[in-house]
């Protein structure tokens, strides 16, 4: 009786000490927890800056193309090739600057023509001539002068040229300093308004938590934020445009 009431007593001693670890060790861990969840709250403020500003396009690209159809493949490109340098010069006569004219690669297919027997029914197709494409770019800084000719191309069409003119686009050539200074700009505006709330709510400014860039827009002039795009818009259509830029910055606070 004497050893078994010993060893109740040993496995007693022990079970006191397993569960005063346990405690000891649960203690711990909530000490920790408490103390990453008093260090992750932490009191922030944040603000979205944003600026814009209205340029003029330094850059004008026009674009047309002309074709040519022809029973032969030789007669067809001897057209375009006719009409390409009716095309150089209406350019050239108007002021444009032979650097400034790019005639690209001529692309050629085979037409073909339904076939029909004399009761009326369908019986296959047979090849009908070819046809004969070709493009050509204007760009200039002369946007005037290009712009003037896009509208006017009659005297092309009274000579026998079928050019099909497409709409000018527009670009400006300092797009990337353009950029880091609105950068600057709505960075500046972001931290402006954070100092206002945080001197209106009695809140002092601790260090930079986060900071992100938001997209590039560029719309024409006066057209809204409608033309606004989730992956940033970049206006081609218009001479006049207006660049703008957001950026948002988050504060811990004393």
């Amino acid at each position: 009786m004497e050893n078994i009431n010993e060893n109740r007593k040993g496995i007693s001693w022990i079970s006191a000490l397993i569960i005063g670890l346990s405690i000891v060790a649960s203690c711990s861990v909530l000490a920790i927890g408490l103390s990453r969840f008093r260090s992750e709250s932490v009191h922030t403020i944040s603000a979205t800056g944003s600026a814009s500003v209205d340029f003029e396009s330094d850059l004008i690209i026009w674009r047309g193309s002309f074709s040519s159809s022809a029973y032969t493949s030789k007669e067809a490109y001897d057209k375009i090739k006719n009409d390409a340098a009716v095309v150089r010069k209406y350019l050239l006569d108007n002021g444009i600057e032979e650097s400034e004219i790019v005639f690209n690669s001529v692309s050629i297919w085979k037409n073909y023509r339904d076939v029909y027997d004399e009761n009326g029914n369908y019986i296959g197709r047979e090849q009908d001539g070819y046809s004969l494409e070709q493009s050509v770019d204007v760009t200039s800084a002369d946007i005037d002068k290009v712009e003037k000719i896009s509208r006017d191309i009659s005297s092309l069409l009274e000579s026998g040229v079928e050019f099909e003119s497409q709409s000018p686009e527009y670009y400006y050539s300092g797009l990337d300093d353009l950029k880091l200074s609105l950068i600057e700009q709505a960075t500046a505006n972001s931290k402006e308004r954070i100092d206002i709330m945080a001197a209106n709510s009695g809140a002092r400014i601790g260090k930079l938590r986060n900071s992100s860039l938001g997209v590039f827009q560029i719309t024409a002039t006066n057209s809204g934020t409608g033309s606004y795009s989730y992956d940033g818009a970049f206006d081609t259509g218009s001479r006049n445009k207006t660049a703008s830029i957001t950026v948002r910055l988050e504060y811990d606070l004393k």
